[in-house]
């Protein structure tokens, strides 16, 4: 099993709703996809020592459970991500970091 953790920050304030639609829609993809054997998705919790984060402060985390090295390469190609970036890009623009680990 294998976990890909994606860090997600819009750079200007998104309404809950449409955060919860955003995460709504990645799910929707990944699990569309057949790829994944979990997801997780949560709002990061602000504090006030977040304006100074030194790359960038979350909007929210997610977490993707991968069977293997070969799951986790495809759904890089998953059928309708790159729609999907562009879409929720176009909106609300955001940006990204990953990790690929272990289980924690």
């Amino acid at each position: 099993m294998i976990d890909h953790t994606m860090i997600v920050s819009f750079t200007e304030p998104v309404p809950d709703a449409e955060l919860d639609q955003f995460l709504k829609d990645i799910e929707q993809l990944m699990r569309d996809s057949g790829q994944i054997k979990s997801f997780s998705a949560e709002h990061h919790i602000r504090v006030p020592a977040d304006e100074h984060s030194p790359v960038f402060a979350a909007t929210a985390i997610v977490r993707f459970g991968f069977a293997d090295l070969d799951a986790l390469n495809a759904s890089f190609a998953a059928p309708g991500a790159e729609e999907l970036i562009r879409r929720w890009q176009a909106r609300y623009p955001y940006r990204v970091v990953w990790a690929n680990h272990q289980p924690l």
